[in-house]
């Protein structure tokens, strides 16, 4: 489980952007654009095989222990909704160190809900994959 800000309006990446000319022709210049006030926060559950749920927080609010405890119960819908074979089967979880997700509210959520912690080392730079695999094609696919 990790978020990640989600721009309404995203323009092209350098790579994108890269295009074929002649030989002795120039490049059609291209005007500079203004990344988009308008963002929304997405936290996002997922697994080896990918992508299990998003939530899309609503504007004006923050991320509680009361709303991350609802969204846990939402994703243990999702999980028996797409992988009931994973029903019977220990579910391991994954999460950051951020003080809303350690409350005794959401441990006691991620207790009753069966899953086991997997706990993350603070300053651990191998821990964190959905910043440098998942976030990354996923704001790719939403780009434009």
């Amino acid at each position: 489980m990790d978020e990640t800000w989600i721009h309404h309006y995203t323009p092209e990446f350098k790579q994108q952007s890269k295009q074929w000319t002649e030989a002795g022709r120039s490049v059609a210049k291209k005007t500079s654009s203004v990344l988009s006030v308008g963002k929304v926060m997405a936290s996002v559950f997922w697994d080896a095989e990918g992508i299990l749920f998003i939530d899309y927080l609503e504007k004006g609010k923050t991320i509680t222990r009361e709303y991350y405890s609802n969204l846990l119960t939402r994703l243990d819908e999702k999980i028996h909704e797409k992988k009931p074979s994973l029903q019977k089967k220990k579910i391991i979880f994954h999460q950051n160190n951020a003080p809303t997700y350690k409350s005794v509210l959401a441990m006691g959520k991620i207790r009753d809900l069966h899953y086991e912690l997997l706990e993350h080392p603070p300053y651990s730079p191998d821990l964190d994959p959905s910043d440098f695999y998942l976030f990354p094609k996923l704001k790719l696919f939403l780009a434009g």
